[in-house]
Protein backbone atom coordinates (compact mmCIF):
# COMPACT_ATOMS: atom_id res chain seq x y z
CA UNK A 1 0.00 0.00 0.00
CA UNK A 2 1.30 3.44 -0.93
CA UNK A 3 1.72 5.91 1.91
CA UNK A 4 -0.73 8.75 1.28
CA UNK A 5 1.86 11.25 2.49
CA UNK A 6 4.03 10.41 -0.50
CA UNK A 7 1.22 11.32 -2.89
CA UNK A 8 0.93 14.99 -1.95
CA UNK A 9 3.72 17.51 -1.92
CA UNK A 10 3.97 20.31 0.61
CA UNK A 11 0.61 21.91 1.29
CA UNK A 12 1.68 25.38 0.28
CA UNK A 13 -0.46 27.12 -2.33
CA UNK A 14 1.22 28.64 -5.36
CA UNK A 15 1.10 32.41 -5.83
CA UNK A 16 2.21 34.32 -8.89
CA UNK A 17 5.45 36.29 -8.56
CA UNK A 18 4.85 39.95 -7.83
CA UNK A 19 7.94 41.09 -9.69
CA UNK A 20 9.32 40.29 -13.13
CA UNK A 21 12.42 38.69 -11.62
CA UNK A 22 12.58 34.91 -11.23
CA UNK A 23 10.89 33.98 -7.97
CA UNK A 24 10.67 30.37 -6.85
CA UNK A 25 7.53 29.44 -4.94
CA UNK A 26 6.18 26.11 -3.65
CA UNK A 27 3.23 24.48 -5.36
CA UNK A 28 0.91 21.71 -4.12
CA UNK A 29 0.80 18.67 -6.40
CA UNK A 30 -1.42 15.66 -5.84
CA UNK A 31 -0.40 12.33 -7.38
CA UNK A 32 -3.03 9.64 -7.98
CA UNK A 33 -1.60 6.20 -8.86
CA UNK A 34 -2.28 4.54 -12.22
CA UNK A 35 -2.52 0.85 -11.40
CA UNK A 36 -2.95 -0.55 -14.94
CA UNK A 37 -1.60 0.53 -18.29
CA UNK A 38 -4.75 -0.62 -20.08
CA UNK A 39 -7.92 -2.61 -19.49
CA UNK A 40 -6.20 -5.91 -20.24
CA UNK A 41 -3.83 -5.46 -17.33
CA UNK A 42 -0.80 -6.16 -19.51
CA UNK A 43 2.58 -4.91 -18.35
CA UNK A 44 4.72 -5.86 -21.36
CA UNK A 45 4.42 -3.44 -24.28
CA UNK A 46 6.89 -4.15 -27.03
CA UNK A 47 10.41 -3.96 -25.62
CA UNK A 48 9.38 -2.27 -22.36
CA UNK A 49 7.56 -3.20 -19.19
CA UNK A 50 5.10 -0.85 -17.47
CA UNK A 51 6.22 -0.13 -13.91
CA UNK A 52 3.57 2.37 -12.86
CA UNK A 53 2.21 5.84 -13.34
CA UNK A 54 0.63 8.89 -11.75
CA UNK A 55 -2.04 11.42 -12.64
CA UNK A 56 -0.75 14.79 -11.41
CA UNK A 57 -3.09 17.61 -10.42
CA UNK A 58 -2.71 20.96 -8.69
CA UNK A 59 -5.04 23.78 -7.59
CA UNK A 60 -2.69 26.29 -9.23
CA UNK A 61 -3.72 27.48 -12.69
CA UNK A 62 -0.09 27.75 -13.86
CA UNK A 63 0.47 24.02 -13.32
CA UNK A 64 0.09 21.99 -16.50
CA UNK A 65 1.22 22.14 -20.11
CA UNK A 66 4.37 20.18 -19.24
CA UNK A 67 6.31 19.82 -22.47
CA UNK A 68 9.94 19.13 -21.59
CA UNK A 69 11.61 17.23 -18.76
CA UNK A 70 14.96 16.10 -17.43
CA UNK A 71 15.90 13.82 -14.53
CA UNK A 72 19.27 13.69 -12.81
CA UNK A 73 21.32 10.48 -12.78
CA UNK A 74 19.48 9.19 -9.71
CA UNK A 75 16.11 9.57 -11.43
CA UNK A 76 14.85 11.62 -8.50
CA UNK A 77 15.46 15.30 -9.25
CA UNK A 78 12.94 16.43 -11.89
CA UNK A 79 13.05 19.63 -13.94
CA UNK A 80 10.23 20.37 -16.38
CA UNK A 81 8.89 23.24 -18.51
CA UNK A 82 5.38 24.48 -19.21
CA UNK A 83 3.76 25.93 -22.33
CA UNK A 84 3.27 29.18 -20.42
CA UNK A 85 6.96 29.78 -19.74
CA UNK A 86 7.36 28.32 -16.24
CA UNK A 87 9.85 25.96 -14.67
CA UNK A 88 8.74 23.09 -12.45
CA UNK A 89 11.18 21.36 -10.13
CA UNK A 90 10.35 18.48 -7.80
CA UNK A 91 11.63 15.27 -6.26
CA UNK A 92 10.14 12.19 -7.89
CA UNK A 93 9.48 9.49 -5.32
CA UNK A 94 9.64 5.82 -6.28
CA UNK A 95 9.17 2.44 -4.65
CA UNK A 96 10.71 -0.60 -6.35
CA UNK A 97 10.90 1.38 -9.59
CA UNK A 98 7.24 2.48 -9.42
CA UNK A 99 6.64 6.25 -9.19
CA UNK A 100 4.64 7.09 -6.07
CA UNK A 101 4.53 10.89 -5.86
CA UNK A 102 6.19 14.29 -6.08
CA UNK A 103 7.59 16.27 -3.17
CA UNK A 104 9.24 19.68 -2.85
CA UNK A 105 7.47 20.92 -5.97
CA UNK A 106 8.33 24.49 -6.94
CA UNK A 107 7.66 26.76 -9.90
CA UNK A 108 9.20 29.94 -11.30
CA UNK A 109 8.91 31.86 -14.57
CA UNK A 110 11.63 31.71 -17.21
CA UNK A 111 13.24 35.15 -17.27
CA UNK A 112 15.73 36.99 -19.46
CA UNK A 113 18.89 38.77 -18.35
CA UNK A 114 16.91 41.97 -17.72
CA UNK A 115 14.57 40.12 -15.34
CA UNK A 116 11.58 40.21 -17.67
CA UNK A 117 9.51 37.07 -18.06
CA UNK A 118 10.03 35.34 -21.41
CA UNK A 119 6.27 34.85 -21.66
CA UNK A 120 5.75 38.62 -21.63
CA UNK A 121 7.98 38.84 -24.72
CA UNK A 122 6.14 36.20 -26.76
CA UNK A 123 8.65 33.52 -25.72
CA UNK A 124 6.52 31.55 -23.29
CA UNK A 125 6.00 28.41 -25.37
CA UNK A 126 8.95 26.52 -23.90
CA UNK A 127 8.91 22.98 -25.30
CA UNK A 128 12.25 21.28 -24.71
CA UNK A 129 15.24 21.29 -22.40
CA UNK A 130 18.61 19.64 -21.89
CA UNK A 131 21.05 19.82 -19.01
CA UNK A 132 24.66 20.84 -19.61
CA UNK A 133 27.68 21.04 -17.35
CA UNK A 134 27.14 24.80 -17.17
CA UNK A 135 23.35 25.00 -16.94
CA UNK A 136 20.22 24.31 -18.97
CA UNK A 137 19.30 24.95 -22.60
CA UNK A 138 15.66 25.48 -23.60
CA UNK A 139 13.86 25.34 -26.94
CA UNK A 140 11.18 27.99 -27.56
CA UNK A 141 8.51 27.14 -30.12
CA UNK A 142 6.69 29.60 -32.42
CA UNK A 143 9.61 32.07 -32.14
CA UNK A 144 12.01 29.19 -32.90
CA UNK A 145 14.82 30.11 -30.53
CA UNK A 146 17.11 28.24 -28.15
CA UNK A 147 18.05 29.88 -24.85
CA UNK A 148 20.69 29.18 -22.23
CA UNK A 149 20.17 29.42 -18.45
CA UNK A 150 23.47 29.22 -16.53
CA UNK A 151 24.10 27.59 -13.18
CA UNK A 152 22.87 24.53 -11.30
CA UNK A 153 19.42 25.97 -10.47
CA UNK A 154 17.47 27.03 -13.58
CA UNK A 155 14.56 28.34 -11.50
CA UNK A 156 16.77 31.15 -10.25
CA UNK A 157 18.72 31.71 -13.47
CA UNK A 158 18.45 34.50 -16.00
CA UNK A 159 18.61 33.33 -19.59
CA UNK A 160 20.01 34.62 -22.85
CA UNK A 161 19.30 33.77 -26.45
CA UNK A 162 21.73 31.13 -27.66
CA UNK A 163 20.49 30.27 -31.16
CA UNK A 164 18.05 31.82 -33.60
CA UNK A 165 18.69 31.07 -37.25
CA UNK A 166 16.94 30.87 -40.60
CA UNK A 167 16.74 27.08 -40.73
CA UNK A 168 14.67 26.91 -37.57
CA UNK A 169 12.63 30.03 -38.40
CA UNK A 170 11.38 28.31 -41.57
CA UNK A 171 9.65 25.65 -39.47
CA UNK A 172 5.90 25.90 -39.01
CA UNK A 173 4.66 28.15 -36.22
CA UNK A 174 3.59 25.19 -34.08
CA UNK A 175 6.12 22.74 -35.53
CA UNK A 176 9.31 23.98 -33.93
CA UNK A 177 12.05 22.46 -31.79
CA UNK A 178 10.50 19.82 -29.53
CA UNK A 179 13.63 17.92 -28.52
CA UNK A 180 17.12 18.91 -27.35
CA UNK A 181 20.07 16.79 -26.26
CA UNK A 182 23.65 17.49 -25.16
CA UNK A 183 25.88 14.54 -26.16
CA UNK A 184 28.78 13.67 -23.84
CA UNK A 185 32.12 15.08 -25.01
CA UNK A 186 30.32 16.98 -27.77
CA UNK A 187 30.10 14.01 -30.14
CA UNK A 188 28.59 13.74 -32.72
CA UNK A 189 27.69 17.39 -32.01
CA UNK A 190 27.60 19.75 -29.05
CA UNK A 191 23.83 20.14 -29.32
CA UNK A 192 21.21 18.06 -31.13
CA UNK A 193 17.76 19.49 -31.88
CA UNK A 194 14.76 17.81 -33.48
CA UNK A 195 11.65 19.60 -34.72
CA UNK A 196 8.10 18.35 -34.29
CA UNK A 197 7.77 17.83 -38.05
CA UNK A 198 8.80 19.38 -41.37
CA UNK A 199 6.26 21.74 -43.01
CA UNK A 200 7.76 21.04 -46.44
CA UNK A 201 8.27 17.27 -46.21
CA UNK A 202 5.65 15.27 -44.28
CA UNK A 203 7.78 12.13 -44.59
CA UNK A 204 10.54 13.26 -42.21
CA UNK A 205 11.30 14.65 -38.77
CA UNK A 206 14.10 17.23 -39.25
CA UNK A 207 17.18 17.25 -37.04
CA UNK A 208 19.85 19.92 -36.51
CA UNK A 209 23.44 19.70 -35.23
CA UNK A 210 25.28 22.59 -33.56
CA UNK A 211 28.88 23.39 -32.68
CA UNK A 212 30.00 24.10 -29.05
CA UNK A 213 27.65 26.34 -27.13
CA UNK A 214 30.18 29.10 -26.43
CA UNK A 215 29.87 30.03 -30.12
CA UNK A 216 27.04 27.86 -31.48
CA UNK A 217 26.47 27.55 -35.21
CA UNK A 218 24.66 25.07 -37.41
CA UNK A 219 27.08 22.35 -38.52
CA UNK A 220 24.76 19.69 -39.91
CA UNK A 221 21.29 18.35 -40.55
CA UNK A 222 19.78 14.88 -40.48
CA UNK A 223 16.34 13.36 -41.03
CA UNK A 224 14.37 10.72 -39.17
CA UNK A 225 11.71 8.81 -41.08
CA UNK A 226 8.23 9.96 -40.06
CA UNK A 227 5.98 6.93 -39.65
CA UNK A 228 2.17 6.90 -39.63
CA UNK A 229 1.84 10.65 -39.00
CA UNK A 230 3.60 10.59 -35.62
CA UNK A 231 5.45 13.78 -34.65
CA UNK A 232 8.56 14.19 -32.49
CA UNK A 233 7.98 15.46 -28.94
CA UNK A 234 11.22 14.75 -27.02
CA UNK A 235 14.68 13.19 -27.16
CA UNK A 236 16.67 11.75 -24.27
CA UNK A 237 20.20 10.36 -24.27
CA UNK A 238 20.31 7.21 -22.16
CA UNK A 239 23.15 6.09 -19.91
CA UNK A 240 23.65 3.25 -22.40
CA UNK A 241 24.90 5.70 -25.04
CA UNK A 242 21.73 5.48 -27.13
CA UNK A 243 19.24 8.14 -28.17
CA UNK A 244 15.55 7.66 -27.33
CA UNK A 245 12.90 9.55 -29.30
CA UNK A 246 9.38 10.13 -27.97
CA UNK A 247 6.65 10.62 -30.57
CA UNK A 248 2.97 11.56 -30.41
CA UNK A 249 0.06 11.37 -32.82
CA UNK A 250 -3.43 12.77 -32.52
CA UNK A 251 -6.35 12.84 -34.90
CA UNK A 252 -10.11 12.91 -34.21
CA UNK A 253 -10.74 9.44 -35.62
CA UNK A 254 -7.86 7.48 -34.11
CA UNK A 255 -7.41 9.52 -30.96
CA UNK A 256 -4.09 9.93 -29.18
CA UNK A 257 -1.07 7.61 -29.53
CA UNK A 258 2.55 7.50 -28.37
CA UNK A 259 5.68 5.77 -29.58
CA UNK A 260 9.29 5.45 -28.41
CA UNK A 261 12.09 4.75 -30.89
CA UNK A 262 15.78 4.12 -30.21
CA UNK A 263 18.88 5.06 -32.21
CA UNK A 264 22.60 4.72 -31.85
CA UNK A 265 23.83 8.18 -30.85
CA UNK A 266 26.67 7.89 -33.34
CA UNK A 267 24.09 7.70 -36.16
CA UNK A 268 22.89 11.27 -35.60
CA UNK A 269 25.32 12.90 -38.02
CA UNK A 270 25.14 15.33 -40.91
CA UNK A 271 23.25 13.90 -43.89
CA UNK A 272 21.93 10.85 -42.04
CA UNK A 273 18.49 9.41 -42.87
CA UNK A 274 17.33 7.19 -40.02
CA UNK A 275 14.46 4.88 -39.11
CA UNK A 276 15.59 3.53 -35.75
CA UNK A 277 14.10 0.74 -33.67
CA UNK A 278 10.54 0.96 -32.37
CA UNK A 279 10.57 -0.01 -28.68
CA UNK A 280 6.90 0.50 -27.88
CA UNK A 281 3.67 1.98 -29.20
CA UNK A 282 0.43 2.65 -27.36
CA UNK A 283 -2.96 4.05 -28.32
CA UNK A 284 -6.01 5.64 -26.74
CA UNK A 285 -7.07 2.44 -24.95
CA UNK A 286 -3.95 2.80 -22.78
CA UNK A 287 -3.36 5.17 -19.85
CA UNK A 288 -1.74 7.81 -22.03
CA UNK A 289 -2.46 11.39 -22.97
CA UNK A 290 -0.55 13.95 -25.02
CA UNK A 291 2.89 12.53 -24.15
CA UNK A 292 5.54 15.22 -24.71
CA UNK A 293 8.46 14.70 -22.32
CA UNK A 294 10.92 11.83 -21.87
CA UNK A 295 13.83 11.13 -19.51
CA UNK A 296 15.95 7.96 -19.63
CA UNK A 297 17.91 6.89 -16.55
CA UNK A 298 19.50 3.82 -15.00
CA UNK A 299 18.44 2.63 -11.54
CA UNK A 300 20.64 1.17 -8.80
CA UNK A 301 19.96 -2.35 -10.10
CA UNK A 302 21.19 -1.47 -13.58
CA UNK A 303 17.81 -1.31 -15.35
CA UNK A 304 17.17 1.35 -17.98
CA UNK A 305 14.06 3.32 -17.00
CA UNK A 306 12.00 5.49 -19.35
CA UNK A 307 9.91 8.15 -17.63
CA UNK A 308 7.31 9.91 -19.80
CA UNK A 309 5.23 13.01 -19.01
CA UNK A 310 2.18 14.45 -20.77
CA UNK A 311 1.14 17.98 -21.72
CA UNK A 312 -2.52 18.56 -20.81
CA UNK A 313 -2.66 21.81 -22.80
CA UNK A 314 -4.33 23.33 -19.72
CA UNK A 315 -7.52 21.60 -20.88
CA UNK A 316 -10.11 20.08 -18.51
CA UNK A 317 -10.50 17.28 -21.05
CA UNK A 318 -6.86 16.17 -20.73
CA UNK A 319 -4.58 14.97 -17.92
CA UNK A 320 -1.04 15.44 -16.73
CA UNK A 321 0.20 11.84 -16.71
CA UNK A 322 3.59 10.53 -15.60
CA UNK A 323 4.39 6.98 -16.75
CA UNK A 324 7.42 4.79 -16.12
CA UNK A 325 8.66 1.86 -18.18
CA UNK A 326 11.67 -0.44 -17.85
CA UNK A 327 13.59 -1.58 -20.90
CA UNK A 328 13.43 -5.38 -21.03
CA UNK A 329 15.20 -6.12 -24.31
Amino acid sequence: MIDAKSLISSAFLFALPVTAAAQTVPVAVRATPIEQFDATGRTRIGAVEFRGGLVLTSPESQFGGLSGMALDATGEKLIALTDKGYWLSATLLSQDGRPTGLTDAQMAPLVAADGRKLASQGLGDSESLALTGQGTVVGIERRHEIWSFPGPDPLGAKGKQLISFKGIAELGSNEGIEALAIPPEGKPAALIAIAEQDPKDPAILPGFLFSPLDKPRLVGRFAIERIDEFSATDLSLGPDGKAYLLERRYDPLRGVAMRIRRFELTQLVDGAKLSGEVLMEAHRAAAIDNMEALAVTRDAGGEILLTVLSDDNFSPLQRTVLLRFALVQ
